[in-house]
């Protein structure tokens, strides 16, 4: 049972603690926020940068309500002066917590990666594998690609049973051409473990999304090859990194040096960060071409031009596209 009855500030780091909450359920918790910040920007932010419209039916309204009022509650944590300014405006500080803090990767990477693999189908890639699924609904979003794409979420155990639960309390069923494959995919790919779920020698996408930060330089690496040593040429993957600058630069709101600290604080260091040429030699070592790559200037000018809000790209954190040769 995964129950999230505290949502607590301690020392200024957020983090959750539950019934049965414990470090090993980390993915979980982190699969929770993410779906908040989803379920936040299709609900109230306009226009839309990527609209899950179905996340929110995978968190209960108790735990919505109880998210909300620990980020206002957590303002001084995340900016002093923002807390002085938006003294007694809750709905504001919530706003600019979420929008500053917690959604502007998820949306942008979210989608990028799926502009890209409807073009990928179009190509004849047949199969869909996201490593550090969550609680993606990408199923539940796109039900037409049934007959046309096997898709395979990978993650830790712990974090699929959440899922499933999930899934069962929304009434949503799980279809055909959905499969979980519970791995600890950060330490190993079990081939056998995929190839039990159905997964074939096949054109893939692969999509690695908020995982590359937490990984060592070395795991990073391996991870890749293995991935791509499961698959033919003109398989890709999607994926997003930090540059160079992760552990240097607060830059604005301070909010990198808060996304450095909350994922310390959770048990969950990031690890490591990349020059462009240093992740372009990764890639080419593992067979694959860099195809596309965003900077934060280019998230900005695809994804936030404009905006009349908070929402912006996040600075140190780019996006890459890259095809197996």
């Amino acid at each position: 049972m995964f129950g999230y009855n505290k949502i607590l500030l301690a020392g200024g780091i957020l983090f959750f603690c539950g019934v049965s909450c414990s470090m090993k359920d980390q993915s979980s918790i982190t699969a929770l926020v993410s779906a908040f910040s989803r379920a936040y920007h299709s609900r109230y932010d306009q226009p839309k940068v990527f609209d899950d419209s179905v996340a929110a039916q995978l968190i209960t309204a108790e735990e919505f309500d109880q998210i909300k009022k620990t980020m206002i509650q957590g303002i001084t944590f995340f900016n002093k002066d923002i807390a002085n300014q938006l003294t007694n405006q809750p709905d504001e500080i919530l706003k600019w917590i979420t929008q500053v803090q917690l959604s502007p990767t998820p949306l942008a990477r979210a989608a990028f990666c799926e502009q890209i693999l409807f073009h990928e189908m179009d190509l004849g890639t047949t199969q869909y594998v996201i490593l550090g699924a969550g609680l993606d609904t990408f199923c539940f979003r796109h039900p037409e690609v049934s007959h046309s794409l096997q898709v395979f979420e990978v993650d830790h155990p712990a974090t699929q049973a959440l899922k499933k639960k999930r899934l069962i309390d929304a009434h949503l069923a799980i279809p055909d051409h959905l499969h979980f494959v519970a791995m600890d995919f950060t330490h190993d790919i079990s081939n056998q473990k995929l190839v039990d779920q159905g997964f074939e020698n096949k054109r893939t996408f692969f999509s690695l999304l908020g995982v590359s930060y937490y990984l060592s330089k070395e795991e990073n690496a391996q991870l890749i090859k293995n991935l791509f040593d499961l698959v033919p040429s003109g398989s890709s993957i999607v994926f997003d990194y930090a540059d160079e600058t992760l552990f240097e630069t607060k830059r604005r709101s301070n909010r990198v040096e808060n996304m450095v600290k909350m994922a310390a604080g959770s048990g969950e260091p990031m690890k490591s960060c990349f020059s462009f040429t240093e992740l372009e030699r990764l890639l080419e070592n593992a067979g694959l071409l860099v195809y596309e790559h965003l900077s934060p200037d280019d998230i900005n000018k695809r994804y936030y031009n404009e905006r009349q809000d908070y929402l912006s790209a996040f600075e140190t954190i780019h996006y890459i596209h890259a095809v197996k040769r």
